[in-house]
């Protein structure tokens, strides 16, 4: 935009200490709050932010008798701040670590993608010359998504959310990898297993083992309950982990669902468990990488380079979808 300073104005004006104070007057509201937390006065920090404002050429927060709020573009601009002070943390553990890695990268993923998909990659990369060093977060969708937001993670291998969290236009960047089939599953003496074309309503009857609220599996079994015109059941159980939902399966706790690979590669009990066959079957669901656009990430390179995205995707995996595509969120 005409007018506004370029990076080099930015650079020469702005220091790290003023990105922790754009961060400590959003947290505490006013100025009075962030010079009793930096131990700084009021006045000093007043100009400060003066020239803050000045640098970026536009006002960041509005001034009120309560205090602080930030602008539009003051909320662009925190969460730029906590992302550069992130990433300065982060530079400063790979610089003390530079010698013994290539890069300490930050995956995210769901457990089913992280214990039945990940192995593979995550040797690859301990295997390279120097090796990258990996710090591997496993939760929820959504609590994945506010990761990548905040600069916690590198990049995430999940499912895609079923809203993306606001950070900017254009902030996330996709690659569509494979699509993953969920599958009912059962201990494999449970009556079900031998009949064909299983009807939802039947299923609702049943005790189920889930995982808990929130999760992709959930969501996915919960929504094909619904569109049979089924009220969902409350399950008997709740566990986040798929290894785990499958030895409850296996042990005679209920139905399951769970992504067709953990069922074949994982679970000391596997053999006893199989596949319900329902009517209508579940829909399949993508897997993507996504990471944020616009910055070139070599520790991104790295886990592209992993999961075989230069050539071919990773081995044992559907064919991906090359194309890359973005969306706005």
């Amino acid at each position: 935009m005409a007018g506004l300073p370029d990076l080099d104005h930015l650079v020469s004006r702005l220091r790290f200490r003023h990105l922790r104070l754009l961060l400590e007057l959003q947290q505490g509201g006013s100025l009075r709050a962030a010079a009793q937390t930096l131990n700084l006065t009021q006045p000093a920090l007043s100009k400060t932010l003066g020239d803050i404002e000045a640098a970026f050429g536009f006002a960041l927060f509005v001034r009120t008798a309560r205090g602080l709020t930030p602008t539009g573009e003051g909320e662009a601009a925190i969460r730029g701040a906590a992302l550069l002070l992130k990433e300065l943390a982060h530079v400063r553990l790979e610089a003390t670590d530079g010698n013994k890695f290539a890069a300490i990268l930050r995956i995210g993923a769901p457990p089913f993608v992280a214990q039945s998909y990940l192995p593979k990659v995550l040797t690859a990369l301990a295997d390279r010359n120097p090796p990258v060093r990996v710090q591997l977060l496993e939760e929820r969708v959504p609590a994945l998504m506010q990761a990548l937001v905040k600069g916690e993670v590198d990049a995430l291998l999940t499912t895609y959310p079923a809203q993306m969290p606001q950070a900017g236009e254009g902030a996330w960047h996709y690659e569509k990898l494979f699509e993953v089939q969920f599958v009912i599953i059962a201990r494999k003496d449970h009556p079900l297993v031998g009949s064909r074309n299983v009807g939802w309503r039947a299923l609702a009857l049943e005790p189920w083992v889930m995982p808990g609220q929130g999760a992709m599996a959930r969501r996915v079994i919960e929504d094909c309950f619904m569109r049979a015109g089924v009220l969902p059941p409350k399950p008997v159980i709740e566990s986040a982990s798929p290894v785990t939902n499958v030895e409850l399966v296996a042990a005679g706790a209920g139905l399951g669902i769970a992504p067709d690979v953990t069922v074949i590669a994982h679970g000391a009990h596997r053999d006893l468990v199989a596949q319900v066959r329902v009517r209508p079957g579940i829909p399949s669901g993508p897997v993507a990488l996504i990471y944020r656009a616009g910055v070139d990430n070599p520790r991104v390179g790295f886990f592209r380079e992993a999961l075989g995205l230069s050539r071919a995707l990773v081995q044992d995996k559907p064919t991906p979808v090359r194309k890359t595509r973005r969306e706005r969120s």
